[in-house]
């Protein structure tokens, strides 16, 4: 891999690497990805929504990667595979390596624990007691790190991410800024007018190949341990409430809110700002559409539900709004007169 300014691939280099067939010139050179609207010299764009298949004939990409059945809509070179949208982001990947920090320890750090020679520990950054930090680690400023966690081989924590005493990180996890993991749930008991807090005794376990979204939070627990599956991926202002149990490989847009005591089988996948109540189960598969509220569990797998109005005119909404608030007299009326004409068959 060599270049003139910048760095390239082959698509033979990229097929080598990640698979696929390569279709027309192996030796084109590509160097960074792109749409198909916006691509142009050394640029490989994809195609995975067949609704942008037009585009095939207008884009300045040096090459395309494609579905088996879109393959012949683009003449020039391509790549062929089964899933380009996944192909696409292990290119992009290639392309444009991330960072990697110089290992080592600021001298504004305050560290109590042995730190492998290996993690590169940024400025102000604060790490407790019988902390367990494993081989290549990258720890960026102003993160915090409580007593006795364990945060797992090859984890990032971007800026000012919190790890709250005893909660343990998985392996090759990214935890973007503001993350806090392990605060204490919600937990007051009521005694008259006033709320006694109630100790949160359990911690946070995630699990290998987690990615948490910035300003996210994910409770301890209150006796038992919150869990979040290996393979989750978690977006920016997400609150999972204490003892929930996150199943692997499930998925959770931004502004989703999960209530205590929640579990989501594998592979769920959550829209933005879905609200669930807690102690509630969703079997595996789930998927809920944005900004559902979901007020009882689901407990057949690979079911797909919503339950919001389809976006209307402001004066239709409060029809629609108005007719539903007298849904409770209507069924009653229904009921009533669902009896009378059972007794007149019954009379006649």
């Amino acid at each position: 891999m060599t270049g003139l300014g910048e760095a390239f691939y082959t698509l033979a280099d990229i097929a080598a690497q990640l698979g696929g067939d390569v279709l027309g010139d192996g030796q084109t050179r590509i160097s960074q990805v792109a749409s198909l609207a916006s691509a142009g010299e050394g640029d490989i764009a994809f195609l995975a929504n067949r609704k942008y298949r037009n585009q095939l004939q207008s884009t300045g990409a040096a090459a395309v990667i494609l579905a088996p059945d879109a393959a012949d809509g683009f003449a020039g070179p391509r790549i062929v595979t089964a899933n380009p949208y996944a192909y696409y982001a292990r290119v992009a990947t290639l392309l444009n390596p991330a960072s990697v920090e110089t290992a080592g320890i600021h001298s504004t750090a305050v560290t109590e624990s042995v730190i492998p020679a290996s993690v590169f520990v940024g400025p102000k950054v604060c790490i407790g007691k019988n902390v367990s930090i494993g081989e290549g680690c990258r720890i960026h400023a102003g993160c915090v790190i409580g007593d006795g966690a364990v945060v797992g081989e090859g984890s990032v924590l971007y800026p000012n991410v919190t790890i709250y005493h005893g909660c343990r990180i998985g392996r090759q996890a990214i935890l973007h800024a503001g993350v806090v993991i392990g605060a204490d749930g919600f937990g007051f008991a009521p005694d008259g007018k006033e709320w006694v807090k109630i100790p949160q005794v359990g911690v946070v376990i995630i699990g290998d190949d987690v990615e948490i979204g910035a300003n996210t939070t994910i409770d301890r627990g209150a006796l038992d341990d919150t869990m979040v599956g290996d393979g989750c991926k978690i977006d920016n202002l997400v609150m999972i409430g204490h003892n929930c149990n996150i199943g692997p490989y499930s998925v959770i847009a931004g502004c989703t809110g999960m209530a205590g005591s929640t579990t989501l089988g594998e592979h769920c996948i959550l829209g933005g700002a879905t609200m669930i109540s807690g102690h509630l189960t969703l079997a595996p598969n789930t998927t809920i559409s944005g900004g559902s509220t979901v007020m009882r569990s689901i407990l057949e797998p690979g079911g797909v539900y919503a339950s919001v109005f389809p976006l209307d005119s402001y004066e239709h909404w409060m029809r629609n709004a108005s007719h539903i608030r007298r849904l409770s007299k209507l069924a009653d009326r229904v009921s009533e007169l669902e009896k009378q004409l059972k007794e007149k068959h019954i009379e006649g």
